[in-house]
């Protein structure tokens, strides 16, 4: 996972570890270790984060370097 690329994520939005701890209903701690690559990002916060962001999950994982989102299916 591209760690860097989830940071970069979140300071471009001016917000702290503890307000996306909130969104993902973690802590700032279990967040942090996210961040770091200390414990992997289960599947269905990594989703949360990519609605939040507006982008894809493989853009946050360093898969692509498009940030748009795949449309939803129908």
């Amino acid at each position: 996972m591209d760690l860097k690329r989830l940071k970069d994520l979140r300071e471009d939005k001016d917000l702290y570890q503890k307000q996306i701890a909130n969104i993902i209903n973690t802590t700032q701690q279990v967040y942090s270790e996210y961040e770091l690559g200390i414990r992997l990002m289960p599947i269905d916060k990594l989703d949360k984060l990519a609605d939040f962001y507006e982008t894809s999950i493989d853009y946050i994982i360093g898969r692509t370097n498009n940030k748009d989102p795949y449309p939803r299916r129908k």
